[in-house]
């Protein structure tokens, strides 16, 4: 599984890349334009580690909680409680946050 991760991550890059230094279009003959981010390196680290202990903790993604709930694993009901609270949560925050 690391590895069709990593593989996207290379050709993402590898593919952007391209894009910047060719100048390439669209499929529709418009300009791609990538647009440099600020860099948020304090809340990424802080979202990136809560993110990953949420998944550690659970022992799966979000898209699998579904399907482990309806196979049984009831537990993840709780999980699928707590991701909906969060999802709630994150939406009464989205004007406050900086990205």
């Amino acid at each position: 599984m690391f590895g069709i991760i990593g593989a996207a991550v290379a050709l993402g890059v590898v593919i952007t890349q391209l894009i910047k230094r060719n100048e390439m279009c669209s499929f529709f003959r418009t300009e791609i334009q990538i647009v440099t981010k600020p860099k948020y390196i304090k809340a990424s680290l802080y979202g990136g580690i809560i993110f990953g202990l949420g998944l550690a903790l659970t022992g799966a993604c979000p898209g699998p909680i579904y399907v482990l709930i309806s196979a049984g694993y009831l537990s993840l009901i709780v999980v699928f409680v707590f991701a909906l609270l969060g999802t709630y949560c994150y939406r009464l925050l989205n004007p406050r946050l900086t990205h």
